[in-house]
Formats: structure tokens, C-alpha cells, sequence
């Protein structure tokens, strides 16, 4: 994810859109991509969705991720790191079921 986030914030800063990037407008960005996504879906079943917009839907994908990669640097957040604590404490609230 490192090099990714560094490819990404080289794009950003040969443009010279890094300072206009703050947390807040990074955070409008990642709820705004993600609702782009969402349009691929609406109306049609999953299955219809993917066949007929499967090339936007990644586009989409691509575009949420790259602006959580950007809110994520610009907070200095190992965001890998927070993935794995987030599954550590999920874990501890939804306990694999045993069985009887």
C-alpha cells in the first residue's frame, strides 16, 4: 500500500492538488465516489449491475480507495495497520459461532 499511496500523492502533487486535499474535502470525496459506485447497482440486481457496468464499478472502486489512501496519508495513518486492529476488535464482537 506504501507504493500505492506514493504513486498516488506524486499524481497529486505534479497537478498541484495536494493543498487543496484537507480532510474534510478528502472525506466529502470518499462518501461521493462511493455513492458513484452505488448508481452502478441501482435499479438492477447485483448480478445485472456487474454485467452491464463492470468496468465503471471498478473505476469506482479504484476512485474510493485512492482518496482513503490520500485522507490516510494526510492523517499519517498506517492504514494497513488499522485494517488489521479493525479485524482483531470485529473479531472479539462477532465471535466465530461454535458448535453444539
Amino acid at each position: 500500500m506504501k507504493e500505492m499511496t506514493k504513486k498516488i500523492m506524486e499524481f497529486c502533487d505534479e497537478r498541484g492538488w495536494t493543498p487543496y486535499h484537507n480532510e474534510k474535502d478528502l472525506a466529502i470525496s470518499i462518501a461521493l465516489e462511493a455513492n458513484e459506485l452505488l448508481e452502478n447497482f441501482q435499479w438492477r440486481s447485483s448480478e445485472e449491475a456487474v454485467a452491464s457496468t463492470s468496468q465503471n464499478i471498478k473505476e469506482e472502486m479504484a476512485d474510493v480507495l485512492i482518496y482513503l489512501l490520500q485522507l490516510a496519508n494526510k492523517m499519517n495513518l498506517d492504514l494497513e495497520e488499522e485494517v488489521y486492529k479493525k479485524i482483531e476488535k470485529n473479531a472479539v464482537k462477532y465471535p466465530v459461532p461454535q458448535e453444539v
